[in-house]
């Protein structure tokens, strides 16, 4: 296992973000936004930039978190598409073949069901391409998309998992759904090649440090190991902006108050070695 994260969540510009993850002694970055904006909304020459002082620092991608199908299924797609031929290129001077990606927003109040067949379309497309251009496409359980909860993500996996097209395991986002984790991870786990590191409380949806909240991550992660996992596990801490928690105290308990994004980002860094260090 080797762990990543969302490096945006400890600073806009990329001097800070690398200090921070060398601080920590992490090697990867999952690059969401880098310098002030998406990494995808940069120039293929600003990318390469991004690129040279990350190799300087023997700094990693370990995938490109893009927006890629994180728009309404009903928005034009012929744009989005676009974007997602230059997110490619992207991963390509970024040498990680990994893309983040989403399976559309469903209309408020709409049944997903009543898109499968225009979300299945457009998946398609986007798992043809990849394979055309040898990248993985890897798919978020993300809140109100069509592949939000267990059942869902399942079709999705059963029609496209392959080389080229692979899952995403998000704690978080499945306890925000009411989806159990414990379910979901039984019924996806053949087609898990990535894990995103947060976790939540069910009542009320606030993301917690892992092991904090009711996405049962330290049995999860377990068992991941058991099963021989050895993806990454990309810290996406959600604790400044969203949450309010502070650092981890000495007795295991948070101190709820404002933090600065470094302080975010060790918080779930340290929570997520305290339940591998009990099997590592």
């Amino acid at each position: 296992m080797e762990i990543s994260g969302f490096a945006d969540e400890i600073a806009e510009d990329l001097k800070t973000q690398i200090e921070v993850i060398k601080k920590l002694g992490i090697s990867h970055i999952e690059m969401r936004g880098v310098n002030g904006k998406p990494l995808v909304e940069h120039s293929l020459e600003e990318v390469k930039e991004v690129k040279r002082q990350l190799d300087e620092n023997q700094i990693k991608l370990s995938s490109i978190g893009s927006p890629i199908g994180k728009i309404l299924i009903t928005e034009d797609f012929e744009e989005h598409f676009e974007l997602y031929k230059k997110t490619v290129e992207i991963a390509k001077i970024m040498e990680t073949p990994y893309i983040r990606m989403f399976s559309f927003f469903i209309p408020e109040g709409e049944e997903p069901e009543k898109y499968k067949s225009q979300v299945f379309e457009r998946l398609q497309k986007f798992a043809d391409y990849a394979r055309d251009h040898q990248v993985v496409l890897l798919h978020e359980n993300e809140k109100e998309i069509y592949g939000d909860n267990a059942k869902r993500c399942l079709e999705i996996m059963q029609e496209f998992y392959g080389e080229h097209f692979k899952a995403v395991f998000d704690f978080a986002n499945f306890v925000q759904c009411n989806q159990d984790t414990r379910e979901a991870y039984q019924l996806l786990k053949p087609y898990i090649s990535y894990i995103h590191i947060k976790d939540a409380k069910a009542e009320s949806g606030i993301v917690v440090p892992a092991g904090y909240g009711d996405g049962n991550v330290e049995e999860i992660l377990k068992s991941l190991l058991e099963e021989g996992y050895e993806g990454f596990l990309s810290l996406e801490p959600h604790l400044t902006d969203f949450t309010g928690f502070g650092t981890l105290e000495q007795n295991g308990e948070l101190e709820q108050r404002k933090m600065s994004g470094e302080e975010a980002y060790t918080t779930a860094y340290r929570a997520l070695k305290e339940i591998l260090n009990k099997w590592l």
